[in-house]
């Protein structure tokens, strides 16, 4: 009986400290992507949705946005897709609230186009590159990806995990406020380890 305790009691250390090496190593990863990362000039904007709170769009979501439409200040004949289907207990999809905003802050929304079905970023990416395959859009210059930064380096992930069609941009939007920052970011690696073992394209 002791021999099997002890042998139960090292082999949960053991998983213990396999999964906290894990969590380190998906958290090291986070941190080292959440930056904007701009290559060239890609003519193709995808803003990545986020839940909708009881008010309507929430800060996070707002701040993707923002960030989107100061590049779009400087590059305005960009094509963009607003991506995100509708949760439950959401009252529109994400990608007709964000579109509601772009249009409320004078985007120019003949080049706005909206992929309202995604509920995953992997279904945020695989749905918007259908999208771009379905409309015709000419990608050959790239892709630029817009979300918090916390959420990049996922993206990234699985951008390649979907066959990097074409090199991908990403575009970094501050969180707000610290402690929000900071919760995001611990809460990204377990995420990303999901996405990692079961995303598929």
């Amino acid at each position: 009986m002791r021999k099997l305790l002890k042998f139960l009691a090292v082999t949960l250390v053991i998983v213990l400290l396999l999964a906290v090496i894990c969590f380190i190593t998906s958290l090291i990863f986070v941190f080292a992507g959440s930056h904007s990362d701009i290559d060239g000039d890609p003519k193709v904007m995808v803003v990545f949705g986020y839940r909708l709170d009881d008010n309507g769009m929430p800060s996070l979501l707002k701040s993707r946005l923002d960030a989107a439409l100061d590049y779009l200040a400087e590059h305005p004949d960009m094509t963009v897709i607003v991506s995100g289907g509708k949760g439950e207990g959401e009252k529109m999809s994400e990608a007709q609230c964000m579109y509601d905003y772009l249009e409320e802050k004078g985007a120019d929304m003949s080049r706005v186009l909206m992929e309202d079905k995604a509920t995953t970023t992997a279904e945020n990416i695989s749905f918007c590159l259908a999208l771009i395959d379905d409309k015709d859009i000419d990608i050959s210059g790239g892709v630029l990806l817009v979300s918090n930064e916390f959420h990049l380096a996922r993206i990234r992930m699985l951008w390649k995990r979907a066959g990097d069609p074409v090199h991908a941009s990403t575009l970094a939007a501050s969180s707000t406020p610290t402690s929000q920052k900071a919760l995001m970011h611990l809460r990204e690696p377990f995420a990303l380890i999901i996405d990692f073992l079961t995303a598929k394209f």
